[in-house]
């Protein structure tokens, strides 16, 4: 039995303040602050693993504690720590010399090729 997601209507607000997957790693950027400046990609790595392991962990605990129920409390943390994933993610990808527009293009065309080609299910990373 998968999370109980209730069917509610999200606002979603459109302004004129969105921003490019680019403009927020450099935005993220001037909230950087590393221990080591020769290891910054293995700092944002494991900074990455972290805040997706406490992603998984509010889940874990909607699943065990909440009966699977999901509320409007449970939502804004979890965007708060999808949001620390975004910004290690866009740091990694700065340390690395990637522009995250291309890791987010990249992404999209990778898996709409594959179901173009109707590989969307199974497993391997070049399929």
């Amino acid at each position: 039995m998968g999370l109980f997601i209730p069917q509610t209507k999200i606002k979603y607000s459109h302004n004129d303040n969105n921003m490019t997957f680019r403009e927020y790693q450099l935005k993220a950027k001037e909230t950087a602050s590393f221990p080591d400046k020769d290891l910054i990609f293995v700092y944002t790595a494991l900074g990455l693993a972290g805040e997706a392991g406490e992603v998984a962990e509010k889940i874990k605990k909607i699943w065990r504690d909440k009966n699977k129920q999901i509320d409007e409390t449970d939502r804004t943390e979890i965007k708060k720590e999808m949001g620390d994933v975004l910004w290690y993610l866009s740091q990694l990808a700065e340390e690395l010399g990637i522009n995250f527009d291309d890791v987010a293009q990249t992404n999209i065309d990778k898996t709409q090729s594959r179901l173009a080609r109707n590989l969307i299910n199974g497993s391997g990373d070049n399929r």
